[in-house]
């Protein structure tokens, strides 16, 4: 049974997702305040964090930057508008997902198990070995382990998943529709913000510059994996 941190100040709110979440199967635990959220990870151990982006006190950017620093729980990020800028910087901040209001639990649920299977992010190819080497980048698909200049690369489920997906044909050309399908497993043309600031995280975490050997944008078209 997937366990669901929920960070959500407005009662309404928290308890029709709460209800809808153990509704679909889910185990949750709800809190008012991104403090009392931080609190929390230790103790509940969720699978997914739920977290409101508009918080009293701490704002739901830096609990998503608090967690950030400590865990690589997959977060979706709860906005109450689809305002680009506040859904980029989330994103860009380490949310892995995003959801507008007013949720519904459907939705939510969908989200959820999607992000929970980009956990298990290995790809089925029997015929490619355990561990890639790219230059100074190791990928380890068994083991889900990425290393670069022999330090481990710790990576958030769906920069895990991207890397593997960009990774595994290397020079192929990946539209930000198709990488959202495959990493995300979404449709809405409108979510591609979600494959750009994925992308940027990580860049960042590949230390990658102006010119990204690995991650390489292809302009007008989308992204490749470097081969050079």
């Amino acid at each position: 049974m997937p366990r669901v941190l929920i960070v959500e100040d407005d009662l309404d709110v928290r308890r029709a997702v709460q209800l809808g979440l153990r509704h679909q199967g889910h185990e949750v635990f709800a809190v008012e305040t991104g403090e009392e959220g931080l609190e929390q990870l230790h103790p509940f151990r969720p699978d997914v964090v739920v977290l409101d982006l508009m918080l009293p006190g701490m704002s739901g950017l830096d609990v998503c930057r608090r967690i950030r620093d400590r865990d690589q729980v997959p977060i979706i990020m709860v906005t109450a508008r689809g305002d680009d800028v506040d859904v980029v910087v989330g994103l860009e901040t380490g949310a892995d997902d995003y959801v507008v209001k007013p949720v519904q639990a459907r939705v939510l649920d969908a989200r959820i198990r999607a992000v929970l299977r980009r956990q298990d992010a290995s790809l089925p190819d029997g015929t490619r070995p355990r561990a890639e080497t790219h230059g100074e980048l190791v990928v380890d698909r068994a083991g889900l382990v990425v290393t670069h200049r022999g330090e481990p690369v710790t990576l958030a489920p769906s920069e895990l998943r991207l890397l593997l997906t960009l990774s595994a044909s290397p020079g192929q050309v990946f539209s930000r529709q198709q990488l959202l399908e495959a990493v995300w497993e979404h449709s809405y043309h409108g979510d591609i913000r979600l494959v750009d600031a994925c992308v940027k995280r990580l860049r960042n975490k590949l230390g990658e510059g102006r010119n990204p050997r690995y991650v390489q944008t292809v302009r007008g078209f989308g992204y490749r994996f470097g081969t050079s």
